[in-house]
């Protein structure tokens, strides 16, 4: 199975994305730790997309992606079967945000094994870069634009799973389990 996990930032696609793929014993493959380089420098594009090609290939038989760099979906979605987005309300993935970024920043945790890359509180409530303004710039726009994609003629090979809630959520993952046991 090759399943892209989507969504706002904050809206938990990280730890959703390793439970799903631990649960189907499947590679998971997070897009911001193969973009993002030492002091918070970007890849270039046309490395981007080769080091996306390069996972996804060395993983035949499946994969659990997470991220969304919606310039990356020719590639990433050329062979993916299933979109799960979390869209979640805008009050509670604003709130997850600000409290990922407050314990990151508090903590001081490594992002991206390697990057040096760690969040700090002025990185991330006080500057033109902050998360927390990504979050409030993107929420709206990423629910416009996942819904058309459902929609899209283009996409119609993906099965798309729009859940809303922490509870869909769950109950998506309990029933991937029942399956896998009935089977």
């Amino acid at each position: 199975m090759k399943i892209n996990v989507v969504g706002t930032s904050g809206s938990g696609k990280s730890t959703f994305a390793r439970r799903l793929a631990q649960q189907l014993n499947l590679p998971y493959i997070q897009l911001d730790a193969l973009y993002w380089r030492a002091n918070w420098q970007g890849t270039p594009d046309e490395v981007f997309m080769e080091k996306i090609r390069q996972q996804l290939a060395a993983q035949p038989q499946g994969w659990v992606l997470d991220g969304n760099y919606n310039r990356t979906r020719p590639v990433k979605w050329r062979e993916v079967e299933c979109v799960v987005w979390l869209d979640y309300g805008f009050t509670r993935t604003f709130w997850q945000a600000v409290r990922r970024a407050a314990t990151r920043a508090w903590r001081k945790t490594e992002l991206w094994p390697g990057t040096g890359n760690r969040e700090s509180f002025r990185q991330s409530f006080f500057s033109r870069d902050s998360i927390l303004l990504w979050t409030l710039k993107t929420w709206r726009s990423n629910r416009v634009r996942y819904l058309a994609d459902m929609q899209n003629p283009a996409w119609s090979h993906i099965r798309f799973v729009h859940l809303r809630s922490p509870a869909e959520s769950e109950a998506f993952l309990k029933s991937l389990t029942e399956q896998r046991a009935a089977s």
